[in-house]
């Protein structure tokens, strides 16, 4: 991001009025409307939901093959969707993310835990500038691996790496790997985008 679109990118969070987590919880996280509601380090966002109904198939392919795995005991944890969570400062509801079955005792405690391993399902409502600002907040917090799915162009980016540098395409019978964080969850790209018939 350029010095300049950096600095009006923080002159428009200057001029929104900030809110405590506290008033955040209680007006926005019970919300049951046609957007996500995330906490920026006092700076309400609201976006559309980018997994619509009609990417639902990627969620439920993604769980399906990660179920295949836990009955063979080759993963263990959860794939959860719309998880609410912290990156550092910033509150972030990833599409999907995988947390282990520690990080969801503590989380129930109250703790803080970071996934290290997120997706999010690019749609076309989705604006770059915000999928930027998720990517700089994983990357903050120390995720490790970052699913980019594109259900328009059957794409999945994956971005790897000590900061989230290096990126790969996916696509039709590539293998997309969630390695190092979970090494054991190993799809064909096909396999992400597949549809039920009738």
């Amino acid at each position: 991001m350029s010095t300049s679109a950096a600095k009006k990118t923080q002159q428009e969070l200057q001029k929104k009025k900030r809110i405590s987590w506290e008033a955040f919880q209680k007006k926005y996280l019970t919300r049951e409307d046609s957007y996500k509601y995330e906490w920026l380090n006092g700076i309400v966002e609201k976006t559309p939901y980018s997994m619509d109904k009609s990417q639902l198939y990627i969620l439920k392919n993604l769980l399906a093959w990660f179920r295949k795995l836990i009955n063979k005991d080759k993963v263990t944890g959860e794939l959860i969707p719309e998880a609410d969570l912290f990156f550092k400062e910033n509150h972030r509801r990833p599409d999907i993310c995988w947390l282990t079955d520690k990080q969801i005792s503590r989380l129930a405690e109250n703790q803080y835990e970071v996934p290290a391993f997120v997706i999010e399902v690019i749609s076309n409502k989705d604006i770059m500038n915000k999928v930027v600002h998720k990517m700089q907040d994983y990357r903050a917090a120390g995720v490790k691996v970052v699913w980019h799915i594109l259900p328009v162009h059957e794409e999945v980016h994956v971005y790897t790496g000590e900061n989230l540098e290096k990126m790969a395409v996916c696509t039709k019978d590539m293998e997309c790997s969630a390695a190092p964080s979970l090494p054991e969850f190993v799809i064909p790209a096909k396999e992400v985008f597949k549809k039920a018939n009738g």
